[in-house]
C-alpha cells in the first residue's frame, strides 16, 4: 500500500478509534526502538509471515531517518541457505536480551511462538504485538493492538497503517516534523511535475 492509499484509509477512517490505536501502537514501536538504539525482531507464525510489514519497516526507517525502525524478519522456516536477511530463525528470539524490541503479528497463537514470546518477555524483551486479541499473546504484551474477526479493519491494512505511522512519530526527522500531508503533497508534485527540457 503506497502513501496515497494509506491517506485514503486514514480519510476513510475519520472519526473511528482505528486511527488513534495504530498511531499509539506506532508511538509505542517507535519509541522502544528508538530509546534503545534499535534491535527491533518482527515475527509472525509459521503461517503467517509479516513480510509486507518488514519491507515498509525498512521504508519507514531509510524514509524517516530512523535505522532503527528497519527490523529483522524471524522465520519459522527460515534455511541456512536462503539469503542473509532471510534465514534468522526463531533462535533469534531465545537469544534475544535486554534492550531489544520483538514485534509479533499473530492472527493465531500457537503454542511455542508463545513459549518463546514469554521467554524473551522474561529475558528483558520489550515485547509488542498484533493479532486477533483477547488471547495470551495479547496479555503477555507490553503494548498490544487488538484486529477482531470481523473488524472495520482487516491486519494487513492495520499494519499498513502502524508502519506508516512509525515513521511519522519522531520529533527529531524533518520529515517528522513536515507531517503526513506535508509529505504527501510534495510527492505528488514530484511526481506529477513535467519532466525537463532536452538540452
Amino acid at each position: 500500500m503506497d502513501a496515497v492509499r494509506v491517506a485514503l484509509l486514514r480519510e476513510v477512517l475519520a472519526g473511528t478509534e482505528w486511527l488513534g490505536a495504530t498511531r499509539r501502537f506506532a508511538g509505542a514501536l517507535r519509541g522502544s526502538v528508538v530509546a534503545h538504539g534499535g534491535g527491533l525482531l518482527l515475527v509472525g507464525t509459521p503461517e503467517y509471515e509479516p513480510w509486507h510489514l518488514a519491507a515498509h519497516l525498512v521504508d519507514e526507517a531509510a524514509w524517516s531517518g530512523t535505522p532503527e525502525l528497519a527490523p529483522t524478519l524471524v522465520r519459522h522456516r527460515a534455511h541456512p541457505s536462503d539469503p542473509p536477511h532471510l534465514a534468522v530463525g526463531p533462535g533469534r528470539i531465545e537469544a534475544a536480551g535486554r534492550g531489544e524490541t520483538l514485534l509479533v503479528v499473530a492472527p493465531e497463537e500457537p503454542a511455542p511462538l508463545l513459549e518463546r514470546v514469554h521467554a524473551a518477555r522474561r529475558a528483558g524483551v520489550t515485547v509488542l504485538a498484533l493479532g486477533t486479541g483477547g488471547g495470551e499473546l495479547a496479555a503477555m504484551a507490553h503494548e498490544s493492538l487488538a484486529v477482531p474477526e470481523g473488524a472495520e479493519l482487516d491486519l494487513d491494512s492495520v499494519q499498513h497503517l502502524v508502519s506508516a505511522g512509525a515513521g511519522e512519530n519522531g520529533a527529531g526527522s524533518a520529515r517528522a516534523q513536515q507531517g503526513f500531508r506535508d509529505r504527501l503533497s510534495k510527492l505528488a508534485e514530484i511526481l506529477t511535475a513535467p519532466p525537463p527540457a532536452p538540452w
